[in-house]
């Protein structure tokens, strides 16, 4: 599925090449299957939280409203905070919940098909007016929903630590400098961003 990004990213990256060669074919495959809105709500859920628990929280919100798989933006509006807030979302996240669901319902959330002929850099434009959705964000709804190839997130400190580890830096690099030398990984700086995720796992004791 990858052929063509990873001949490309062995020819300009000498050392990507070895990493590739390591890990073996990238492995990264989107999941349409979930509308963007429930994309977004999910991924409020897990900010600054272990996966565990934003499961365990997530399946409390989902069980308020048991009649469907998943919330819809007006069941969650017409949810009173308190019952949010006991399902363990924090105040910001309700809020956040609650304007994710608001602007579906007007509109500035489309549904997969209609995100899906957006721009980059108009999705992130678009979705970061929403309440506690930042960059970092959008661009794994861009990554992991919506399978664009060319999403570097250089404020993702998985993808920083990698860079380090791979390229024997002394220090996590600066999101500019990492921006920079990424410029001849385009059109496929998703794909070395797996890559780059991956790297940490090869510097764990008893990897080669």
């Amino acid at each position: 599925m990858h052929e063509r990004a990873l001949r490309h990213l062995r020819q300009t990256d000498e050392i990507l090449a070895r990493i590739i060669d390591a890990i073996g074919p990238c492995r990264l495959r989107p999941d349409r299957s979930q509308s963007p809105f429930a994309a977004l709500v999910e991924a409020v859920c897990h900010q600054q939280l272990t996966g565990k628990a934003a499961k365990t929280i997530l399946g409390r919100v989902k069980a308020l409203h048991p009649h469907r798989d998943f919330p819809a933006p007006a069941d969650l509006l017409a949810t009173p905070d308190e019952m949010l807030r006991a399902a363990g979302l924090s105040r910001a996240k309700v809020a956040s919940v609650k304007d994710i669901s608001a602007k579906t319902i007007a509109g500035l959330v489309p549904e997969h098909l209609a995100l899906a002929e957006l721009e980059d850099a108009e999705i992130i434009e678009r979705l970061t007016t929403i309440r506690g959705v930042g960059q970092w964000t959008v661009e794994m709804l861009l990554i992991f929903k919506l399978g664009r190839l060319d999403v570097l997130p250089v404020g993702d400190y998985g993808v920083r630590k990698g860079f380090m580890l791979a390229y024997r830096k002394r220090a996590l690099p600066k999101p500019a400098a990492l921006l920079k030398h990424a410029e001849r990984w385009r059109p496929y700086r998703t794909i070395r961003a797996w890559y780059m995720w991956r790297a940490i796992e090869l510097a764990k004791p008893g990897r080669k």
